[in-house]
């Protein structure tokens, strides 16, 4: 197998187990109101995108397979824009303007302090181990 396919074949198997770990999150919550499950996965995935990323650029550690399975297929499928943005309008029609404003704000402004959170992380546990 070429590297390149490998790295292809990588991609599909973590965005797989992404997919399956954002409808699991999905069934959790159930529907309500309120998105809750796409502010869950967008926050986490961005945490943990952040704590993989800025390891990899204190350590180096990261190779092309690691990225590809991790932050391109199993990240990528877990978190989702798409749906975000169309609960936001899905909300905006109903009536419900504050909540879609509400979901914008908490979306955005949560997943980078999450980002923030991930480096400040990385951090820590770099100087920890110095």
């Amino acid at each position: 197998m070429t590297t390149e396919a490998r790295i292809v074949l990588l991609v599909a198997l973590g965005g797989a187990l992404g997919a399956l770990l954002r409808y699991g999150t999905g069934a959790a919550f159930g529907r309500g109101p309120f998105p809750y499950a796409t502010l869950v996965v967008n926050v986490v995935g961005s945490f943990l995108l952040a704590l993989l990323l800025f390891h990899d650029l204190e350590r180096g550690t990261l190779g092309p397979a690691s990225r590809a399975f991790f932050a391109i297929g199993l990240l990528g499928a877990f978190t989702t824009m798409s749906t975000f943005s169309h609960e936001t309008l899905a909300l905006w029609l109903d009536g419900r303007s504050g909540q879609a404003v509400l979901n914008i704000a908490l979306n955005i402004g949560l997943s980078i302090g999450a980002v923030v959170a991930g480096r400040w992380t990385i951090m820590l546990i770099e100087r920890s181990a110095t």
